[in-house]
């Protein structure tokens, strides 16, 4: 049997966990449990390299073609919501395109074992996703510190990608096919990404087949989110008609559209 056709091992190496402190544990069993066993999403390569512990940019790079990964892991249920650092630096890597790929991982204790596993390419992360906690004043500093949560549950649903779901490792093979079919937003101008893809996130909130009328139900919304454009609904075709390029959308005639896979 070739190696990409074997499932995932999903229990952590508890031999790792040499810390007293569960946190540090679960850190270093959660980033072994990626370095020992997790492929790059984006070429197939069959290891991640760990990175040194605390590096600013990311925790694992790939080797073969140099993407890097973020690893944000947490026990028990997945929210709408991921934990990050700083939020002058998150909003400074993600418009500056220098964020990494994000790897979201949920374990659990009883076994100690990867639960779920997904992976957001950079290219969805965007401004609008990276959400300011309100400041504290950390003991000793002199101004307050801001922190921010990643609204993963804003991601379109293309940009996450399952590699483990509840409690069962996807295949290789269909991980890599997904990923590929996200490679047109990365392709798009980084200013031009997020209409694109408030659009697509619009349209994943109607069903299967819907109009144009109903996707201009949110202009309002998208008004909001845009004040500079005052152009919304010749903005809305524009993104439909990206969307239909890449094989997300149908359009069936008389404003009418489907969606696809």
């Amino acid at each position: 049997m070739e190696e990409d056709d074997l499932a995932l091992p999903l229990g952590f190496a508890e031999e790792r966990a040499v810390f007293k402190g569960p946190t540090q544990n679960a850190r270093v069993l959660t980033e072994g449990w990626v370095a020992d066993h997790l492929f790059c999403p984006n070429c197939g390569e069959a290891r991640l390299m760990q990175q040194p512990a605390n590096r600013p940019a990311a925790d694992f790079l790939c080797r073969t073609c140099d993407q890097d990964y973020e690893l944000k892991s947490k026990q028990g249920a997945l929210g709408r919501k991921v934990l990050d650092g700083a939020l002058a630096t998150m909003l400074e890597r993600v418009r500056s395109e220098r964020v990494p790929n994000l790897l979201v991982m949920t374990y659990g204790r009883q076994p100690p074992a990867v639960t779920s596993l997904i992976v957001v390419p950079k290219q969805f992360l965007t401004p609008e996703l990276i959400e300011p906690k309100r400041p504290t004043w950390p003991k000793g500093r002199s101004a307050p510190w801001v922190g921010c949560n990643i609204l993963l549950g804003d991601v379109p649903e293309i940009g996450r990608i399952d590699i483990v779901r509840d409690g069962s490792a996807l295949a290789k093979t269909d991980v890599l096919d997904r990923w590929e079919r996200t490679r047109f937003v990365r392709e798009r101008r980084s200013e031009a990404r997020g209409w694109l893809l408030a659009v697509l996130r619009c349209m994943e909130r109607l069903s299967a087949e819907f109009t144009l009328a109903e996707v201009y139900a949110f202009e309002g919304e998208l008004a909001a989110r845009y004040p500079e454009n005052q152009n919304v609904r010749p903005k809305i075709r524009q993104q439909l008609q990206v969307l239909r390029d890449a094989g997300l959308l149908r359009f069936d005639g008389a404003g009418r559209y489907r969606r696809l896979g």
